[in-house]
């Protein structure tokens, strides 16, 4: 297994951000994933760590589909690919209604056809091929104008890694027809094959088999110590919002791929009681086994074995988030976990 990290935003710590990013690199670290929500872009702040660094992998964690033109997200990915020495790894995700609906003013219809049309798009033009596409949802150029079917002036980039974020069966199935790697989050690794299953089902269909597939989980918070109660606490409230918070009562994805894994009344109840505004309640809901089973924490040995379960579920990156109340101590962190990742791939 390899690791990742995410970059933090660019805000009065981004110095600190910046400086975390670069050690990791110097540790060994492969990637790390830049954020996109409603407030800064993942390219931008990806394109100044590529000037400091030299070998770790940049990821847009991610690019909204349906924000950006198919053409336009190509070109930035192409443009970043230049400037890091094909480092750049493009990923994408559909994000929800209450965002592409209320931030971007697109409709948030058809998502899984928006998806396959886009990463198509972007196929044809860093292979330097002529944009001649005609799909459901994308005619290029427009019928009845005056378009001009073009080719790319950038260098090709034939091999542009493309990573999707899915969590629902008909998009884990499109991530393992079309794309190089795979990012989960809510995952729990002892219930890794309601994800796998479909990844692989789709790679099938594309003549792959998942091992083609880089198939990177978020795995939460990571922290030392033997205190576990300690641990968990802080944890709650993060599991909380997104059970609650993360989309509407309609459309959230998270919650539901909690409800697959068999926490359906537990799920529903702290959505519920959430969006009711009793957050209190609905934190002292998450139970303690759900915290230790969505993040890396506790005595070295529990994180071990954690990291072994996911090893034998298949998982071949994590993404991870180590904690600490300084800059060195969150690398001392990191430091710790690179040595039981060590481990495990030695010894699984």
């Amino acid at each position: 297994m390899k690791l990742a990290i995410n970059l933090g935003a660019p805000d009065d710590q981004w110095e600190t951000h910046v400086t975390f990013a670069i050690e990791a690199e110097r540790l060994g670290v492969d990637m790390v994933w830049a954020p996109e929500a409603w407030g800064y872009d993942a390219v931008t702040p990806l394109a100044y760590l590529a000037a400091k660094t030299s070998r770790i992998r940049l990821g847009t964690g991610i690019m909204q589909v349906g924000a950006r033109t198919p053409a336009m997200t190509a070109m930035t990915a192409m443009t970043m690919a230049a400037l890091s020495n094909d480092r750049f790894v493009l990923g994408l995700g559909v994000s929800g209604p209450q965002v592409m609906e209320g931030w971007h003013g697109v409709r948030f219809a058809h998502p899984l056809q928006r998806t396959r049309e886009l990463i198509e798009i972007v196929r044809l033009i860093t292979r330097g091929e002529r944009l001649n596409y005609a799909g459901e949802i994308y005619q290029l150029p427009l019928p009845g104008g005056e378009g001009k079917a073009l080719v790319s002036s950038a260098r090709i980039c034939p091999n542009l890694p493309i990573y999707l974020a899915t969590l629902g069966p008909k998009n884990l199935e499109l991530t393992g027809e079309l794309a190089d790697g795979w990012l989960g989050t809510s995952f729990i690794p002892e219930h890794a094959r309601m994800f796998f299953e479909h990844i692989e089902a789709g790679a099938k269909r594309a003549g792959r088999s998942l091992v083609d597939i880089d198939l990177q989980v978020n795995t939460g918070i990571v922290d030392f110590s033997d205190d576990i109660e300690r641990l968990i606490a802080p944890r709650k409230p993060g599991l909380a919002f997104t059970l609650g918070a993360m989309g509407s009562r309609q459309h959230n994805f998270y919650n539901e791929v909690y409800q697959r894994a068999g926490y359906a009344e537990m799920a529903l109840r702290v959505q519920d009681l959430w969006l009711q505004r009793k957050r209190d309640e609905a934190i002292a809901l998450i139970p303690d086994e759900l915290v230790l089973k969505t993040n890396l924490i506790g005595t070295k040995d529990m994180v071990r074995e954690r990291l072994r379960v996911h090893w034998q579920a298949g998982v071949t990156t994590l993404v991870v988030h180590p904690d600490g109340e300084t800059l060195w101590k969150r690398l001392e962190t990191l430091g710790q976990l690179i040595e039981l990742v060590n481990e495990v791939n030695a010894h699984p």
